[in-house]
């Protein structure tokens, strides 16, 4: 194929163009650079054994239905739609990412797009074309289709549709939850882009890497005109990101937090930060007025560009690592969390039994918390909540979480569910910090290196230091300022010195207003 008319698709791979062409000295530089982004990626051992759909709309997009049934579904179970990276396929996705144990362990449906090399060479959704990315268009019609397909075919709740994906996947999974509102609950993007953030190549690159810095106000604008007589709830997404993807960069995580907290009508600023995992990986929440969290952005340390896994047996561990599939944390488990599928018998309040009455705290260490609670007659057992999302299922009470990080802060509920799997009232909350902990940490640099580290964010063109939301100047190498961190995700100006000792009440902040 002449280069005129070779164009590289957004995270790797030559695609033909559709209605135009790059300048060929711009395809000559991106074709140079194929092999440092892509690589070669070993062929995935099939873990788990997925269905092919053949019949299941008209699929304008021409994508691949595949669907993971557990042995065990239920009638009216959720549906989860999973959207590989660039080179990948739905096999190599489902086995890396651990979806399919959580759908036996959960009872859900797990559905898998797959792109053809026909469409994209390098296997990449198409994102960034606007014949891909409209409602009823291209690739986002026929990922649609398959979720109607699931809901009529398997009888599957409609109400309970989610979607998650990697990347190029996870920049579709922005498309589907702006594209189609009335379809999905809720979603999850795996170092991916807002919505609506290129309608390019060219575009596509420059969202991917520096990132585009648009006002909060201005990313809701652009979810809102992709179905502008929406008027019921905007689903609630949940943000991964690893700190040191330089594919994706992380500032794209700040970008969808803002375009998905404006559309919450939510600030900014988090309600709450807390450190989760094996690895210490720090989970903002954005809460509604109801408590319930919105919007989530977990930032991964020391990650670069792919999906965080955990090889394990535990109940919190998952996937296997290989090429974009990073050892770091479960992000399957915390995802599934997130959708709210870890209850036995769907979100709390479905069943009949009342909010047990506690929880209390009974011992603290480092790296647990024991509660305990009063029996809820009636209950054939408990789901405990910690910082929104459901991460056990004890018989009874009292219940030890462990593999906490020290010096972290958490939040419990609990609901109790009856003999049919449903789930009753969720419990008041109760706040609790393990003991320990290290001391507040120091870091001098540049604001762009502050903003890479998650230490700060950018608006407008400037940098604002995270947590505190203290102004720092101008988004570039050259303004340099100290951030003082304590507690967890809270940033703190320190120019005139920077003593980890001093207490963080010492420390004096000027809060500057937030959109949202």
């Amino acid at each position: 194929m002449s280069p005129s008319f070779i164009r590289r698709t957004p995270f790797g791979g030559d695609t033909p163009s559709r209605p135009h062409a790059l300048l060929a000295v711009l395809t000559v530089l991106v074709l140079a650079a194929v092999a440092a982004l892509t690589g070669p990626v070993p062929a995935a051992r099939a873990a788990v054994g997925l269905t092919r759909v053949t019949a299941f709309g008209a699929n304008p997009g021409a994508l691949a239905m595949y669907v993971y049934r557990p042995a065990s579904l239920p009638a009216g179970a959720p549906v989860v739609v999973a959207l590989h990276g660039c080179t990948q396929n739905a096999q190599g996705y489902a086995d890396g990412s651990g979806l399919p144990r959580y759908a036996d362990r959960h009872g859900f449906l797990l559905v898998l797009a797959e792109q053809s090399t026909s469409n994209n060479p390098s296997r990449c959704f198409n994102w960034f074309q606007t014949a891909d990315s409209r409602r009823g268009q291209g690739e986002a019609a026929s990922i649609r289709q398959m979720v109607a397909h699931a809901v009529s075919s398997y009888g599957a709740d409609a109400r309970r549709v989610h979607v998650t994906g990697l990347s190029a996947g996870g920049a579709m999974t922005s498309v589907m939850l702006a594209a189609y509102p009335d379809a999905f609950a809720s979603g999850a993007v795996v170092a991916g882009l807002p919505y609506d953030c290129a309608r390019d190549t060219a575009a596509a690159y420059s969202c991917m890497n520096p990132g585009v810095d648009l006002t909060p106000a201005e990313w809701a604008r652009r979810v809102r005109a992709a179905h502008p007589s929406w008027t019921g709830p905007w689903p609630r997404v949940a943000i991964w990101h690893g700190d040191r993807d330089t594919t994706v960069v992380p500032r794209n995580a700040d970008e969808l937090r803002d375009q998905w907290t404006a559309l919450h009508g939510l600030s900014q600023t988090p309600t709450r930060t807390v450190l989760i995992g094996p690895n210490s990986t720090r989970q903002e929440q954005y809460a509604a007025g109801d408590g319930t969290v919105a919007v989530e952005v977990d930032r991964v340390p020391g990650m670069g560009h792919g999906t965080p896994v955990d090889p394990g047996t535990g109940p919190s561990q998952c996937g296997a690592a290989g090429a974009y599939f990073l050892d770091t944390i479960c992000s399957s488990h915390w995802i599934t969390g997130f959708f709210g599928l870890h209850g036995a018998g769907g979100p709390p309040g479905t069943g009949g039994l009342p909010a047990p009455a506690g929880p209390a705290a009974t011992g603290v260490t480092e790296t647990s918390v024991t509660l305990d609670w009063a029996a809820v007659p009636g209950a054939a057992g408990y789901t405990v909540h910690r910082d929104g999302a459901p991460v056990a299922t004890p018989a009874a009470p009292p219940f030890t979480d462990t593999g906490l990080a020290p010096g972290s802060v958490h939040t419990y509920a609990v609901a109790a569910h009856d003999a049919d799997g449903r789930s009753g009232a969720l419990s008041g909350t109760i706040t609790v910090r393990t003991s320990g902990g290290a001391p507040a940490a120091c870091w001098t640099s540049s604001n762009y290196e502050h903003v890479r580290a998650g230490r700060a964010t950018t608006s407008g063109g400037h940098t604002y230091a995270k947590g505190s939301d203290q102004a720092m100047g101008l988004y570039n190498t050259f303004v340099t300022h100290t951030l003082r961190e304590s507690p967890a995700g809270h940033y703190t100006l320190a120019d005139d010195g920077c003593d980890p000792a001093t207490s963080a009440a010492a420390v004096t902040t000027t809060t500057r207003a937030t959109t949202g």
